[in-house]
C-alpha cells in the first residue's frame, strides 16, 4: 500500500509476483497507480505497508546488491545536452563494476549512427533508446520499462519492442508499464491490468515460477 497525505490511495491491494526470464505488463490508464507501483519496487518510493522482494532481496538491508543487478527507465529521462551518446553510455557503465561494452549496449539500441551525435540532437524515439541503454549496461537481470514507448512514433516503438524482445531471449526478466493493449499482447508473457487507483489489479494466470519480484499490501 502506498498513502499520501492527506487522503490519496496510490496503490492498495495490489498482490504480485513476477516470474524469472517473463516480461510481465502492468497495463492501466492514468492514475491507475502503475508508476507508483513500479518505483516502490525500484526502491525510489517506500511503501506505506507491506512487503516488497525482489530478486530474493529487500530494500531495506540488500540496497547497495539491488542497484548492482538491476536496470531502471523512467517515464522522462534527462541527460547532459552536450554529451555524445557513446559519452552518455561510459557515463553509466562506469556505475557498474561488471557490465556489458559500450559498442555492445549502442547496437543493441540501434544507436551506432547517432554515437558522435549530441543529446541535444537526437528525436524523441533515440533519446528513449538512448535511455534504455542506460538502463542495459550493467547487464541486469532484472530491467523495470515505465511506459517506455508513450509518445514515440510507430517505427520508434517497434523498435523498442526489439530490443524487449531481445530480452527475452536472453532469458532477463522486464516488468512493463503501459497503456496499449497492443504493445502488451506483443511483449508480455502476463499482464497485471488496474481500471483504477481505487481497485485491485486483477492479473493473467501464471505461466512460470521461480519469483523475481514480489509486493504485497497489506492494511
Amino acid at each position: 500500500m502506498k498513502r499520501y497525505p492527506p487522503a490519496v490511495t496510490a496503490v492498495d491491494g495490489l498482490d504480485l509476483e513476477v516470474a524469472r526470464g517473463e516480461c510481465f505488463g502492468l497495463l492501466g490508464p492514468n492514475g491507475a497507480g502503475k508508476t507508483t507501483t513500479i518505483e516502490i519496487l525500484e526502491g525510489l518510493l517506500a511503501p506505506t505497508s507491506g512487503e516488497v522482494e525482489v530478486l530474493g532481496l529487500r530494500w531495506d538491508r540488500d540496497a547497495s546488491r539491488l542497484r548492482a543487478r538491476l536496470g531502471v527507465t523512467l517515464q522522462e529521462t534527462h541527460l547532459p545536452e552536450r554529451l555524445t551518446v557513446e559519452e552518455v553510455v561510459r557515463m553509466f557503465r562506469a556505475f557498474y563494476g561488471k557490465g556489458r561494452s559500450v559498442d555492445e549496449v549502442i547496437a543493441l539500441v540501434s544507436l551506432e549512427e547517432k554515437r558522435r551525435a549530441w543529446f541535444e540532437k537526437l528525436s524523441g524515439g533515440q533519446r528513449q533508446r538512448l535511455a534504455v541503454a542506460c538502463a542495459l549496461v550493467g547487464d541486469p537481470d532484472l530491467v523495470f520499462l515505465d511506459e517506455p514507448t508513450t509518445g514515440l512514433d510507430p517505427q520508434s516503438r517497434r523498435q523498442l519492442w526489439d530490443v524487449v524482445l531481445e530480452l527475452k531471449r536472453h532469458g532477463r526478466t522486464v516488468l512493463l508499464t503501459t497503456h496499449y493493449m497492443d504493445e502488451a499482447e506483443r511483449l508480455c508473457c502476463r499482464c497485471s491490468c488496474s481500471p483504477a487507483s481505487s481497485s485491485p489489479p486483477r492479473t493473467s494466470r501464471p505461466r512460470c515460477s521461480r519469483p523475481s519480484a514480489r509486493c504485497r499490501s497489506r492494511p
